[in-house]
C-alpha cells in the first residue's frame, strides 16, 4: 500500500510540475510543464526564462497544461555561439510542440516571445489555436536615430559593464515604484544570471526581426494584444497591427510598463483567463 501510495503521489507530482529537455539538431532545448489540461505555450521575453511566468502559471495551471520553455539563449537552454534568428527560436519551439502535443496549442509570449509567437503563427498558423501578445510588435528594426542610439547604448552597458549593472538599469524603468522594491531586487538578481554573448545575440536578432501587413492579414486565429499604457511602443502602433488581424483584439491596461505580468499580474491573469474560457472549447 505504501508503494502504491508513493506511486500515486509521483503520478500526481508529474502532472502537476515536471522539467525536461529536448534534443534535436545538436541542439537542447530546456521546458517546464505545469498543471494539466489543455495546453498554453508561454514565450517569454528577452533575458527572462520560462519559470518567470510564475504569477500567470500557478494561477493557469488550474484549469491548463502550461508548458514554459526557456528560448534559445537563455536559462537552462542551449546557448550556441550567433548569430541568432527569431525564425529559429520559432523554429526550436515547433519541435517541442510537434513532439509533445497533439493538438494545436494557445501561445502567450510578451515582447521577444511576442515576436516569437507571431513568427509561429506565420510559418504553421494549424498548430496555433489562439494568441495572446503582450507588449511585443511586429516589427522590432531600429529605424530612427533615437531608437538607434539607445540600441547602442543597452550594448555598451552590457559590454562595458555587465549583465547585473543591465538589469539595475531595466528595473528601474520597468518597476519604478517604492512598492516595487522586492520586484526590482528579483529582476536584478535574475538578469545577472544571463550569458552575456547569448543575450547580445538574442538582443540582434530580434532587433533583426519583422513580418509585414500581409503576413498578419492572414493570421487568423483569435488573439488578444495587451498592452502597456506606458509601455516602450505606443498604443497606436499595437492598435494598428490588431486592426491587421481578422479576429484580434485590444485591451490596456493603464499605469503599466513594459513587464506587465509581474507588475499587474492579476488583470493580466485575469485577462487571460476571460480570453481562453472563450476558445478552448471550440
Amino acid at each position: 500500500k505504501l508503494c502504491m501510495f508513493l506511486q500515486g503521489f509521483f503520478n500526481l507530482y508529474y502532472v502537476i510540475f515536471y522539467m525536461a529537455i529536448l534534443s534535436f539538431n545538436n541542439y537542447k532545448q530546456y521546458y517546464n510543464v505545469k498543471g494539466d489540461g489543455y495546453p498554453i505555450l508561454f514565450l517569454h521575453g528577452l533575458g527572462s526564462t520560462g519559470i518567470d511566468w510564475k504569477p500567470q502559471y500557478d494561477i493557469m495551471c488550474v484549469k491548463y497544461k502550461c508548458i514554459l520553455p526557456d528560448l534559445r539563449g537563455h536559462g537552462n537552454s542551449d546557448k550556441p555561439n550567433g548569430p541568432y534568428s527569431i525564425s529559429q527560436m520559432a523554429d526550436d519551439i515547433l519541435q517541442l510542440i510537434k513532439s509533445i502535443e497533439r493538438c494545436p496549442v494557445h501561445v502567450v509570449g510578451i515582447s521577444m516571445g511576442g515576436a516569437v509567437a507571431f513568427q509561429l503563427a506565420h510559418i504553421r498558423p494549424d498548430i496555433v489555436k489562439s494568441m495572446v501578445i503582450i507588449n511585443s510588435v511586429s516589427d522590432w528594426r531600429m529605424k530612427t536615430f533615437g531608437e538607434r542610439f539607445k540600441l547602442g547604448q543597452r550594448k555598451l552597458i552590457v559590454r562595458l559593464m555587465g549583465m547585473k549593472k543591465m538589469g539595475e538599469v531595466l528595473a528601474n524603468r520597468l518597476l519604478p515604484k517604492s512598492e516595487h522594491e522586492s520586484l526590482r531586487l528579483d529582476f536584478i538578481r535574475k538578469w545577472a544570471k544571463n550569458d552575456t554573448s547569448a543575450y547580445l545575440n538574442s538582443l540582434n536578432a530580434l532587433v533583426d526581426w519583422s513580418i509585414s501587413s500581409d503576413d498578419l492579414i492572414q493570421m487568423k486565429m483569435p488573439t488578444l494584444f495587451i498592452a502597456s499604457d506606458q509601455d516602450y511602443s505606443p498604443i497606436s502602433k499595437k492598435e494598428k497591427i490588431a486592426n491587421y488581424m481578422p479576429n484580434a483584439q485590444l485591451n490596456v491596461i493603464k499605469d503599466a510598463r513594459h513587464a506587465v505580468t509581474v507588475e499587474h499580474p492579476n488583470q493580466v491573469n485575469q485577462l487571460l483567463q476571460s480570453f481562453f474560457n472563450q476558445y478552448t472549447n471550440l
